[in-house]
C-alpha cells in the first residue's frame, strides 16, 4: 500500500514538473530564507541563466534592482503583499537587463509564509521587436497618420502641413514645448519627394556654439589641433530634410552662417576653402513667439524671412481640449501593448481633471502621465485618481484652486477702465471666466480692436500709440483673428 502510495507521488512529482516546464511563462519560487527552490524552463530562458546559477542561491546575489526599485518576490515574500500586472525591470548577475509582466503572491501554510511565487510575462523580446520595426522604417517613423486630433485648429495646421509636403521650401515649426513639433516635420518628411533621402535632426541648444558648427557643417583636418576630415549634417542629409530644432538658442554668428548655407545651397567645412553644393530641405522649429525671439535679439530677422516661407503653429493642448479624450485611449492603448496590460477605462474623475489641466507640457506631459498610471495600476482595468503621479495631482488640484480664486475676486469695474481708457464700452469687453490667460488674451485683444477703431484702422498709428512695432502688431492681430 505504501509502496503504491509512493509511485503515485512520484507520477504527480513528474506530472507538476513537465507541467512547470512547458508553460509559456515564467515561474520562480523562493523559500522562506529568500532561496531560489523553483525555476522553470521558461524563466531560465527569460533570463538568460541556468538553473544551476540561480538554485538554492540568495535571491539578491543573483538579481539587482536600481536605487528605489525593489523585488516584487521579496516584497510577497517579507511584506505579504500581491501583485497582479506589475511591470518589473531588473537586472541578472551578468547585466542582462530584463523587463517582466508579473503576479506575484506570498505562499502560506497554517496561516504563516512559507516562501513566494512569481509568475512572469517577458516583455523584454516585445520591447527589442518594437525596437527593431522602428529601425527597419527608418528614422522617420511618423506619418500624418500618426497626428491625432478631431479639434478645427488640429484640422486645420495638418491641412498647412500636407501643402508643405508638394515644394521644397523652408518650414518653421513653432510651438511650445511637447506640442509634437518633430511629428509634424517627420510628417513632412515622409509626404514629400525628400522621404527617399535622409531625416536628421539636431536639437541646437544640446551643444556649445563651437561644437555645433562643426557638427553642422564639418570640419577639414588641420583647422584645429585634433581635427580630422569630417562631414557635417548638411552633407550627411544630401537628398533628404534636415531639422535643427530650438534655432532660436543659436548665437548670431552662426545663425548669419546658416542663413548663407540656406540661401547658396552650399556649406564650406570649417578650416576649408572649398564650397560644396548640398540639396537639402531645411525644417526649423522654435518653442516661442518668433516676434518676440527677434525683439529680444535671440532670432535674427532674415533668417525668420528665410525659415518661414512656410510657417506652422502647432496649438497646445489648452486651445484643443476637445482632442484630449482622443489622446488619452491612444496612449492606453499603446502601452497597453507595450507593457502587455489591458486597461480599457479611464474614471469619470481622471477625465475631469484632464480636461480642466492646462499642460504646461502638452502632448509629451499627458503621455507621461498615462505612463506613469498605468505603472502603477494593479488588479483594475481602469485608471483612477489614485494612480495618477503625486506631482500632477498637486499641480492640478493648485490650478483648479487659483481658476476658483481669479473668479472669485475678478472686478467688473476693470471692464470700466479699460474701456473709458479708449473711449467707449461694448459687447467687445473681455469676460471675467476662465484662467488668467485666457482673460489677458480677451483683454489684449478688446484693447487693439479699440485702438484700432479709434485711429480708423491705420496700423502705424495704432501701434504707435500701443508702443509695438508695427510688424509686431500685425502678428498679434494675425495671432488673436483681430478683423482687421
Amino acid at each position: 500500500m505504501n509502496s503504491s502510495k509512493s509511485n503515485h507521488s512520484t507520477q504527480l512529482m513528474t506530472i507538476y514538473e513537465t507541467l512547470l516546464n512547458e508553460i509559456d511563462v515564467g515561474v520562480h519560487v523562493i523559500n522562506e530564507a529568500g532561496k531560489t527552490i523553483i525555476y522553470n524552463n521558461k524563466m531560465a530562458e527569460i533570463e538568460s541563466l541556468t538553473k544551476e546559477e540561480v538554485f538554492d542561491q540568495d535571491f539578491l546575489e543573483v538579481f539587482q534592482f536600481e536605487d528605489g526599485q525593489r523585488s516584487t518576490l521579496l516584497e510577497a515574500l517579507f511584506e505579504e503583499k500581491e501583485f497582479k500586472n506589475m511591470k518589473q525591470t531588473y537586472f541578472t548577475k551578468n547585466g542582462k537587463a530584463i523587463t517582466t509582466i508579473n503576479n506575484t503572491f506570498p505562499i502560506y501554510e497554517n496561516d504563516k509564509v512559507i516562501g513566494a511565487i512569481e509568475i512572469a510575462k517577458d516583455v523584454t523580446k516585445i520591447e527589442n521587436l518594437i525596437k527593431n520595426n522602428m529601425k527597419l522604417k527608418g528614422d522617420t517613423r511618423f506619418t500624418f497618420d500618426s497626428l491625432i486630433g478631431d479639434s478645427s485648429a488640429m484640422k486645420e495646421v495638418i491641412a498647412v502641413a500636407k501643402r508643405a509636403t508638394r515644394t521644397p521650401s523652408s518650414v518653421l515649426i513653432i510651438g511650445e514645448t511637447g506640442t509634437g513639433k518633430e511629428l509634424f516635420a517627420q510628417s513632412i518628411h515622409n509626404g514629400s519627394e525628400h522621404s527617399s533621402g535622409p531625416f536628421i535632426s539636431q536639437n541646437c541648444a544640446a551643444m556649445p556654439d563651437t561644437l555645433i558648427e562643426s557638427i553642422l557643417f564639418g570640419t577639414k583636418k588641420g583647422a584645429f589641433t585634433g581635427a580630422t576630415d569630417q562631414i557635417g549634417l548638411f552633407e550627411q542629409a544630401e537628398g533628404g530634410t534636415l531639422l535643427l530644432d530650438e534655432i532660436n538658442s543659436l548665437s548670431p554668428m552662426l545663425q548669419a552662417k546658416l542663413l548663407r548655407a540656406i540661401q547658396e545651397k552650399s556649406i564650406r567645412r570649417i578650416g576649408d576653402t572649398v564650397n560644396r553644393k548640398v540639396n537639402v530641405r531645411i525644417i526649423a522649429t522654435i518653442n516661442e513667439d518668433p516676434v518676440e525671439a527677434i525683439a529680444n535679439n535671440r532670432l535674427r530677422k532674415d533668417l525668420y524671412y528665410r525659415l518661414s516661407v512656410v510657417s506652422l503653429f502647432i496649438p497646445p493642448i489648452r486651445e484643443r481640449k476637445e482632442d484630449i479624450q482622443l489622446l488619452v485611449h491612444h496612449f492606453i492603448e499603446k502601452y497597453n501593448r507595450i507593457f502587455q496590460m489591458d486597461v480599457t477605462e479611464i474614471s469619470d474623475d481622471v477625465m475631469q481633471l484632464f480636461e480642466q489641466y492646462d499642460w504646461p507640457g502638452n502632448v509629451r506631459e499627458l503621455e507621461h502621465v498615462i505612463e506613469a498610471a498605468m505603472n502603477v495600476l494593479v488588479g483594475t482595468s481602469t485608471i483612477e485618481t489614485a494612480h495618477l503621479p503625486y506631482h500632477f495631482k498637486n499641480k492640478s488640484t493648485l490650478g483648479m484652486q487659483q481658476k476658483s480664486s481669479i473668479v472669485s475676486v475678478y472686478d467688473p469695474n476693470q471692464e470700466k477702465q479699460v474701456s473709458n481708457s479708449i473711449g467707449n464700452n461694448d459687447k467687445s469687453t473681455p469676460t471675467p471666466v476662465g484662467n488668467l490667460k485666457e482673460y489677458l488674451l480677451n483683454a489684449e485683444k478688446y484693447y487693439i480692436q479699440r485702438t484700432l477703431e479709434k485711429h480708423k484702422y491705420h496700423k502705424t498709428n495704432t501701434a504707435e500709440e500701443l508702443g509695438l512695432s508695427r510688424q509686431t502688431l500685425q502678428y498679434r492681430i494675425k495671432r488673436l483673428d483681430i478683423d482687421a
